[in-house]
């Protein structure tokens, strides 16, 4: 049963977790937020991850109340995410691998949600919808891969909804996603905005500058409510996102759905997913926020499927990349 310590810090949460055998003994995280109206900068984030590491790193060994010599295995995140949050991270994982005398293993970020969510709720052999802040993506394993059946072919619906916030100047505590699910749950008029599905891939930039050019224009006449727009943005985005899932899930067979990823606490998301896949007779997993947002366990458990089939990453390989396609992993571990 080996131990497994991962490290994640590809935006502006920062975790380090510690799993063994499908068991999450630890997981502490700390975000960066930044004032209401502003975004995260790749090198304040960097810095915020620099100052907080080694007390993150110490709480998590506390908790899972273990030493370094009972860790089997370090793994990182590779990627994709910004750049030098990414880098800040993988210095200390690769520091303490070499002090530790342990393998390490970089980890694509996107199997880590996808190994955590399966962990947790017990999926089987689900369709994928990964949704946040930098990805979009509807995914199904396939010899070996997990393949990208459709994707955002510009910005991601956590970037859109983040973006949206700003305009709002809502704050960024807990996340402006969060506080943009809580405005919607009060809207009652639907806008209309525009649908954009084209085939199996959606884009969300259009309707990210529709919404931002009119929405000061249809305040200020009382047309409708930041509430109201908060809600109309959310019933679009999230039926092109299930629209898009069900088309895969007919194609694949499938009668399972899991969705991952920042995004996926969102339980507006969560319930019109559901009532998709109740009509088709398919079961809904999610998790809620310890998981599907970015956290230091999700990579340890990726990382503990791998480490297992016998992956490790030799020393000299252990970079970072801003793009790491999920389908460039070999899924050595299932069959």
């Amino acid at each position: 049963m080996p131990t497994v310590i991962g490290f994640e810090g590809s935006a502006n949460k920062l975790g380090i977790g510690i799993v063994r055998d499908g068991v999450v003994l630890s997981n502490p995280r700390c975000t960066y937020i930044t004032p209401p109206g502003q975004g995260f900068m790749p090198s304040d984030t960097a810095k915020h991850h620099r100052e907080n590491i080694l007390d993150i790193l110490r709480k998590s060994l506390e908790e899972a109340n273990i030493e370094p010599k009972d860790i089997d295995c370090v793994c990182y995140t590779k990627g994709p995410g910004m750049g030098a949050p990414l880098v800040s991270v993988a210095v200390v994982a690769r520091t303490v691998a070499q002090l530790w005398s342990k393998p390490i293993i970089g980890i694509n970020h996107c199997i880590g949600h996808i190994e955590m969510g399966r962990l947790i709720t017990g999926a089987d052999n689900p369709t994928v919808l990964y949704v946040s802040g930098g990805n979009t993506q509807v995914i199904a394993y396939l010899q070996k891969r997990y393949r990208i059946f459709g994707e955002t072919i510009d910005i991601a619906v956590g970037n859109c909804l983040d973006r949206f916030a700003r305009v709002l100047k809502l704050s960024n505590d807990p996340s402006p996603g969060y506080n943009i699910e809580q405005m919607a749950k009060r809207g009652k008029k639907l806008i209309e905005l525009p649908y954009t599905v084209k085939g199996m891939d959606v884009s969300f930039s259009g309707i990210l500058s529709y919404i931002e050019s009119m929405a000061p224009g249809l305040i200020e006449s009382g047309e409708c409510t930041p509430e109201d727009l908060c809600f109309s943005l959310q019933e679009t985005v999230f039926a092109m996102l299930v629209e898009t899932t069900e088309r895969a899930m007919a194609h694949c067979g499938s009668n399972e759905v899991l969705i991952v990823g920042g995004v996926g606490c969102n339980k507006r998301l969560q319930e019109m997913m559901g009532i998709m896949a109740e009509e088709r007779g398919a079961k809904l997993y999610a998790t809620d926020m310890r998981f599907c947002i970015d956290n230091g366990a999700m990579i340890a458990q990726a990382g503990w499927e791998m480490f297992q089939s016998g992956q490790t990453t030799p020393l000299e390989k252990t970079t970072c990349t801003q793009r790491f396609r999920t389908d460039e992993v070999e899924v050595t571990w299932r069959s």
